[in-house]
């Protein structure tokens, strides 16, 4: 079979994909997009143009719009990765228990073959990492200051000038004001301003979180309105999506997108590479060539494909955030109304950096629980469905969900590898192992047990700690790890493969270390800065 001929091929369409390409597309370059690319926009049901609660109250026909046409918004069994997904979003996991077989006791992640990937249900948090963290993840800061300014420029970042700030977004230009809280989460901010000396003393400090969420106008895209709908859909655009730049991209020159296509491996020669890619929809093998090959489809995609393209690969290491959530009861605001028009974006951030220097820090993020539907929390109580129902309808007011975050450097069981497997529709499987050491478990709970010390002193007081499993934080890196010699499944600084002239890698792989904070913007800020790093590989031949 003949392969077909392109420029630059970029590998997924999520976070990292979507800015590579915009970068490339930018410099002139002519740019392929291949992605699955599975999308529900087009039989999604269009909801009324109002919040929430005016829907719960007006609306006739609510069953499509909040279970789904086949019930399919109600999770049964054990909690798991995606489990909070909505009937609108559940299409970011279509095809993934298909074409991307996981075999694994310890760990359980979540993956994405959609039209925009895993951004599509990102809770749109926006972090810097600090000089320590980029020194452990093996980066210097420097080269990533101009990739989060042009990122945030791009996708709109709000956010406030608080004691959060610097574990944030402080110093990037243009940035909006905060989305408002609703006021129970302004009191809990009160509260700990009235303790903000001591707090800070014992290293916590609390603020609003920064997030790609537009508080004012931006073209197509609406200033975020306070619905509570940004879970079920997009149709004002306030909440970034991937989607919205490939989507913008797709009707200018030089950019071609192939939906469809799940790529599978690679083989180099002297003029470029060939990309091996099955198409999901008939399971026909297709290849094309290109000049140079940027693969962004995530972590755990980049692993599959490297190591098919590279069979003695044996194992590769693997990061994942531990994280754990916690219900708390503010006793306060029991009893009170909810308000009409809020967020369930996360609302206020708590970060614990013990000795000051932003080196080792963990992290919670505090939100409300109203239109993900008490329905899914009531599955959670110790009581029966029914009276967990009524018990949670009557803590709602009260009810402040918190999830806790912490940084992670590997250890000896924490790795991936390719095995096969005949029932795949690939012929493998990636075989995960994740697992904390007993000393290791102890020292996350000493640090758990200080937030929930601090809480208790913000008036919210810990219900129940919720463990999900590892690979429920949704936070994966260092497959591929960044290296300052060549080394095999190892990537330079700049992004290429190790090993390879005319491959890199743009998403979280080469990422030694795993801060707690939301990894998200940084990936944006990455595969942007790889792929300048790319294009001027292009231009030194």
């Amino acid at each position: 079979m003949s392969a077909s001929q392109h420029d630059i091929i970029v590998v997924g369409s999520g976070l990292a994909g979507a800015q590579a390409c915009q970068t490339l597309l930018e410099a002139g370059a002519k740019v392929t997009l291949l992605d699955v690319g599975f999308d529900a926009r087009e039989t999604n049901p269009t909801f009324p143009d109002h919040d929430f609660d005016t829907i719960r109250r007006t609306c006739s026909d609510q069953r499509p719009l909040f279970l789904g046409q086949e019930f399919e918004g109600i999770p049964w069994g054990a909690l798991k990765a995606g489990a909070q997904l909505t009937p609108q979003r559940q299409y970011v996991m279509q095809g993934v228990g298909h074409w991307l077989k996981m075999v694994s006791e310890s760990f359980i992640p979540f993956e994405s073959l959609a039209n925009g990937g895993l951004g599509n249900a990102w809770g749109a948090g926006c972090y810097m990492f600090s000089d320590a963290e980029f020194m452990r993840m093996g980066f210097d800061r420097k080269d990533f200051l101009p990739a989060y300014q042009k990122v945030a420029d791009r996708i709109g970042i709000s956010a406030s000038n608080d004691d959060a700030a610097p574990y944030m977004v402080s110093g990037l230009r243009g940035i909006m004001p905060a989305v408002r809280p609703e006021p129970r989460m302004l009191d809990i901010l009160e509260r700990y301003r009235g303790s903000r000396k001591s707090l800070n003393k014992e290293g916590f400090h609390m603020g609003q979180p920064a997030l790609a969420v537009l508080t004012e106008d931006r073209g197509a895209r609406k200033a975020f309105d306070h619905s509570d709908m940004e879970f079920w859909h997009d149709q004002r655009g306030s909440v970034y999506r991937p989607w919205m730049t490939t989507d913008a991209l797709a009707v200018r020159s030089g950019f071609t997108k192939i939906s469809g296509q799940l790529v599978v491996s690679f083989q180099e020669g002297d003029d470029g590479v060939d990309v091996r890619t099955v198409d999901v929809r008939s399971g026909e093998q297709r290849t094309c060539h290109a000049r140079r090959l940027l693969l962004c489809p995530g972590v755990l995609g980049s692993a599959r494909i490297v190591m098919r393209s590279f069979p003695e690969s044996g194992i590769l290491p693997l990061l994942c955030n531990p994280y754990s959530y916690v219900p708390l009861l503010d006793w306060c605001n029991l009893g009170r109304a909810m308000p009409a028009r809020k967020s369930g974006m996360g609302q206020l951030t708590l970060f614990h950096d013990p000795d000051g220097a932003n080196a080792d820090v963990s992290m919670a993020a505090l939100f409300t629980y109203r239109s993900l539907m008490l329905f899914r929390l009531a599955k959670e109580s110790p009581l029966n469905f029914s009276d967990g129902r009524m018990l949670m309808q009557y803590l709602m007011s009260g009810l402040t969900i918190a999830g806790i975050h912490h940084p992670e450097g590997g250890g000896q069981h924490r790795h991936l590898k390719l095995v096969r497997d005949g029932d795949s529709l690939t012929g493998d499987a990636l075989l995960a192992d994740y697992r904390l050491t007993d000393d290791e478990w102890d020292a996350l709970r000493s640090r758990e047990r200080l937030f929930y010390r601090t809480f208790k002193r913000l008036g919210l007081f810990p219900l129940k700690r919720v463990d999900p499993g590892m690979g429920s934080s949704i936070h994966y890196a260092g497959t591929l790890p960044v290296s300052e010699t060549e080394r095999p499944m190892h990537t330079s600084a700049e992004g290429r493969l190790h090993g390879t002239r005319h491959v890199w890698v743009g998403d979280a792989s080469s990422f030694r270390y795993l801060p707690a904070k939301g990894i998200s913007f940084t990936i944006m800020a990455n595969a942007h800065r790889v792929a300048e790093n790319l294009l001027r590989s292009m231009r030194d031949i």
